[in-house]
């Protein structure tokens, strides 16, 4: 079976415009693998591409659960299967395109079965992040999980709780639960490509798009879901930007504060997303990339 393409990579890399143009020559549509771009109404700071970016290309898995839901790998993975299911019985070929580390490594891989955390070791930890010491959990899980905490934020409150629940109640890090997944065999076969930016000129691209987010209205975005009831502790309202424009409707810091958080925590996580990747095989590009490259690689497609 043709494999799948995935396109991965930092924030503000590139993946969709590269994921439009693949998809154009090798009659595919793409599937995408965000945690952000699942939520209805989150458009503007999850730099969902519009109809004109698209060119036509159909664009599967945004837009298809309510900020206020769960969402979770599981539920993609199960979205994404039928995504990919529906287009290859129309004849189309499939170009992932997505930074989600842990949604592409469940869709190809699986998800390991985690047997249940001990309650008191999730109540001992919950208790010290609301004493404010979940930095100093992120330095310890560094010592048990070095692979999760190089993909997990200092300030990741619920996702350095999970990991450290994980290991110390089953004696085994997430990352080995996760490998003893996806040692089980992969569930799709896919070619993995990347665009490779030096660090300055994404660090560049990253600030552009965070003024281009605030510019287009992103205050505003997070206004009209809170106003709609979404709550500003809701876990959607974490992405990057969200974040921020919640504390700034809040009153506890300015717009150009902001978005200089933003940019800060954005190119935090591009690092992390980096990190992540180029522990997969994937085939790093130097941008440009011209349409005669893409065509060859195609071309050398089983």
């Amino acid at each position: 079976m043709t494999p799948l393409i995935a396109v991965v990579g930092p924030t503000a890399s590139g993946k969709t415009g590269l994921a439009v143009r693949i998809a154009q020559q090798w009659g595919a549509e793409i599937v995408g693998v965000d945690a952000s771009q699942v939520y209805r109404g989150m458009d503007i700071g999850t730099g969902k591409a519009t109809a004109d970016e698209l060119l036509g290309v159909p664009h599967h898995l945004l837009d298809v659960a309510h900020p206020h839901d769960a969402f979770d790998a599981q539920r993609f993975v199960t979205l994404a299967d039928a995504a990919i299911a529906e287009i290859r019985a129309r004849g189309q070929r499939v170009v992932l395109c997505g930074g989600t580390g842990l949604y592409l490594r469940a869709l190809l891989e699986g998800l390991s079965e985690i047997p249940p955390v001990a309650p008191e070791v999730t109540r001992a930890l919950r208790a010290r992040i609301d004493a404010g010491e979940v930095e100093a959990l992120h330095a310890e899980l560094g010592q048990v999980d070095p692979a999760a905490a190089a993909r997990i934020a200092p300030r990741d409150k619920q996702r350095i709780e999970r990991a450290l629940s994980v290991a110390r109640s089953t004696g085994r890090s997430l990352t080995e639960w996760h490998a003893m997944g996806a040692a089980q065999g992969p569930r799709h076969t896919a070619k993995l490509l990347g665009l490779a930016w030096q660090r300055e000129a994404l660090d560049a691209r990253i600030e552009a798009r965070v003024r281009q987010m605030f510019t287009r209205g992103l205050i505003d975005e997070v206004r009209g879901l809170l106003k709609s009831g979404l709550e500003p502790s809701a876990r959607s309202l974490k992405a990057l930007g969200y974040a921020q424009s919640v504390a700034h409707l809040e009153g506890r810091c300015s717009i150009d504060e902001a978005m200089a958080e933003t940019v800060l925590r954005s190119r935090q996580y591009a690092r992390r997303q980096e990190t992540w990747f180029k522990a997969l095989p994937v085939t790093w590009w130097a941008p440009p990339v011209a349409d005669a490259d893409i065509a060859a690689y195609l071309a050398a497609l089983p």
